[in-house]
């Protein structure tokens, strides 16, 4: 798979364990699988996300397993597991290449760890490592209308809702509408790897 990143991002990744004031973000493996496919089993992640519903072991075991690591090794997707200190898993994020400069964020919350602020945490510690460490100048959020919590989450991190994709987002074979928003690296006061010519009215 391309990898659509600099020079230093082609190169073979390794991963990385970001920290934040209450959750340790890492990557998952194979010691991971029964927690990811239990969390994974609420039919809200299952409504509103694009993972395989009905969700089998065999999709956390290819997950967990193969898709991880492989984003990592070819810089196409970064995935971390959201933990407490004791070990307990709060919920997935991922951030997906998807061209040059310009990456996309996804997330979701187990049950019994949402309406906490994990989730904004670790989606603004990711944003802010994935303009620093991978140079990214634009991350992308998408989520389906009507998904509420998701949309908090990003308007709450700094995300600027763009509009209404219609069609272009695939659950489960039915095409629905999405919203799109954005965050740059100027959201969070840093710098950006491109130079930005916003337009003017």
């Amino acid at each position: 798979m391309a990898s659509f990143g600099s020079a230093e991002q082609n190169r073979p990744m390794e991963p990385v364990t970001l920290t934040t004031e209450r959750l340790l973000l890492r990557t998952v493996d194979r010691h991971d699988t029964d927690t990811v496919y239990a969390a994974a089993q609420d039919p809200d992640i299952q409504r509103w996300t694009t993972i395989p519903s009905p969700y089998l072991r065999e999709h956390a075991e290819g997950f967990v397993e193969q898709a991880v690591p492989e984003g990592w090794a070819n810089s196409s997707m970064f995935t971390f597991g959201l933990f407490l200190p004791s070990g307990e898993l709060v919920g997935m994020l991922g951030i997906t290449m998807r061209s040059l400069g310009t990456g996309e964020i996804g997330y979701w919350a187990a049950r019994e760890h949402r309406r906490n602020g994990y989730i904004g945490e670790a989606t603004r510690a990711a944003a802010h490592w994935s303009f620093t460490a991978l140079a990214l100048d634009r991350l992308e959020w998408r989520a389906e209308v009507g998904n509420t919590a998701s949309r908090a989450v990003a308007e709450h991190t700094g995300f600027t809702i763009e509009g209404t994709l219609r069609a272009a987002l695939n659950n489960n074979g039915v095409r629905r509408d999405c919203w799109l928003g954005s965050l740059l690296p100027s959201d969070l006061g840093l710098p950006s790897p491109a130079p930005y010519l916003p337009a003017t009215p």
